[in-house]
């Protein structure tokens, strides 16, 4: 029997993205379930996203809004109902049997392993030695958690709530989700199956601003302890080298900013030998040609005071942070904010209601409702209200209605309202995720520790493309359509609740609950 797969790749719209299609549709492995691309573009809603045409498969494409790679990521796993989850890079190259070879990793992973990794290759020259960048990349071989070809199982990405979407960059966040992954008990390991990770082109001074990855050391370090390095197979770098070396050029400036130039002038010297060691460290010699030497050269200055800039950002940036571990009133994968749809979720659906004395809440909602604040986690509501721009009511009976809900129902931490209709273009209007988001940062959270609850399929694609949580509360009015597509299905809101106070996915997933509903009809 074929272990159940989707997969997941994250894009910024670059063409290597049709190669890997391509080559996935013509594998003659088992096909997965689901393949979801997820468009990272910044304003993606004005420019669709080009897909090659495919002959097997039909891929899913949802947008994340820029907001790098682990959005990303947590908005294409939330899509997907197969109990593995495969993250592949756009820019992979999969070897030959990859679906066969999959299909043996997967099939042979104990209960225990939360993960299997692709063995990972980089293509160097063979008639040259390789450029400072090759050698870079080619660190990838040897990384013990790397997500250009990692599959994971997707109930232990619900347990421990996906990635951290604080890491904004393709750099650590697939060894902070490994760190987690670990403390809760589960095992990482490595496949049959092989992947090339090819060195892309890229401008000479492209290492200056890859030190922004030093402030994500800096998180790491904040949430995981300074033994995480050891933890995560990481290895140190040279930022201690590059401190030293920016020392040296502070004090060259200071001393001779106050006139002592023989200590300004042996400062300067410092910061000279210190980087022309660093620089003659990333030569290839018989392999730079002058013009590549002078450029090495200039990063090689460079790359030192942007380093520790980029530390020191990174120190201040996670100097509130609460390390992981300690207390947390919180479970793994348990949200801090739960976000409810109104009409049809929490309340009847009163088509355009504007009158309070109309509402009657649901069975189970203030149950439901209480049972989350009683475990610390905040609710709020967020609602479609078209019809203030049809002139069916006003803001103001808006107003009053969720009034007397949160007399009937409970305080919510926040009211989001959306008074535009479906095309008016606004990008709060669910399924936009504008009013989720709005939610989170109005209460500091990050979306990826909000979920979404609501009867439609609108509510779940919002939640998703927020990089948030989604369950799905099946009504009589929900289509077996929007059911398919659910990534989590539930009866009603107390097994929605059990789902999101357990940290666990929901009772049944999206198929199963779609093929039950299809049977009932029939």
């Amino acid at each position: 029997m074929s272990a159940r797969y989707d997969v997941v790749v994250p894009t910024v719209g670059r063409p290597c993205l049709g190669r890997l299609l391509d080559s996935l549709d013509r594998d003659d492995g088992p096909a997965p379930e689901r393949v979801v691309v997820v468009d990272d573009r910044p304003g993606a809603e004005s420019a669709p996203l080009e897909l090659p045409r495919l002959e097997r498969l039909d891929p899913v494409v949802v947008r994340s809004g820029g907001r790098g790679p682990a959005a990303a990521r947590n908005a294409g796993w939330r899509r997907c109902a197969a109990p593995w989850v495969c993250f592949l890079d756009d820019d992979v190259v999969l070897g030959d049997g990859w679906g066969h070879r999959l299909q043996r990793d997967l099939a042979g992973a104990p209960p225990d392993v939360a993960a299997v990794q692709a063995v990972v290759r980089v293509p160097l020259p063979d008639d040259r030695p390789p450029s400072d960048l090759e050698r870079n990349v080619a660190g990838l071989q040897d990384a013990a958690w790397i997500t250009a070809d990692m599959a994971v199982r997707r109930d232990v990405l619900q347990v421990v709530g996906g990635f951290d979407e604080r890491f904004r960059r393709a750099y650590r966040e697939d060894t902070e989700l490994a760190l987690r992954v670990l403390d809760a008990g589960w095992r990482l390991s490595t496949g049959d199956r092989r992947t090339e990770h090819p060195v892309r082109p890229a401008p000479w001074w492209v290492s200056v601003p890859a030190q922004r990855g030093n402030a994500d050391d800096a998180l790491m370090a904040r949430l995981h302890g300074t033994g995480w390095r050891e933890r995560g197979q990481a290895p140190r770098g040279a930022l201690r080298d590059h401190v030293g070396t920016t020392a040296a050029l502070v004090a060259a400036l200071a001393a001779s900013s106050i006139g002592r130039r023989r200590l300004g002038a042996a400062g300067a010297a410092v910061w000279c030998a210190r980087s022309l060691r660093f620089w003659s460290r990333r030569r290839s010699p018989g392999r730079d040609t002058r013009l590549e030497s002078l450029q090495l050269l200039a990063t090689s200055f460079a790359i030192p005071p942007a380093a520790t800039w980029w530390a020191a950002l990174g120190w201040f940036r996670a100097r509130h942070l609460a390390p992981r571990g300690a207390a947390d009133r919180w479970a793994p994968g348990v949200p801090e904010l739960v976000l409810f749809d109104r009409d049809g979720t929490l309340v009847l659906d009163v088509p355009y209601n504007g009158d309070p004395d109309a509402v009657v809440p649901l069975p189970g909602a203030r149950r439901a409702l209480d049972r989350l604040r009683a475990r610390g986690v905040r609710v709020g509501l967020v609602t479609n209200q078209s019809g203030v721009a049809r002139g069916l009511l006003s803001e103001a009976q808006v107003d009053a209605v969720n009034a007397r809900i949160e007399e009937l129902l409970g305080p919510f931490a926040t009211v989001q309202v959306c008074p535009h209709g479906p095309s008016d273009g606004c990008h709060h209007r669910k399924p936009a995720p504008g009013m989720v988001l709005a939610a989170a940062r109005e209460l500091g959270v990050d979306p990826s520790r909000c979920a979404v609850v609501g009867d439609i399929g609108t509510d779940v694609e919002a939640g998703l493309a927020a990089g948030a949580r989604s369950i799905l509360v099946r009504t009589p009015e929900t289509l077996p359509d929007e059911v398919a597509r659910a990534p989590e299905v539930a009866a009603d809101l107390d097994r929605a609740v059990d789902a999101l106070l357990s940290g666990r996915p929901a009772e049944r997933s999206a198929p199963t609950a779609a093929r039950q509903l299809q049977e009932a009809v029939t």
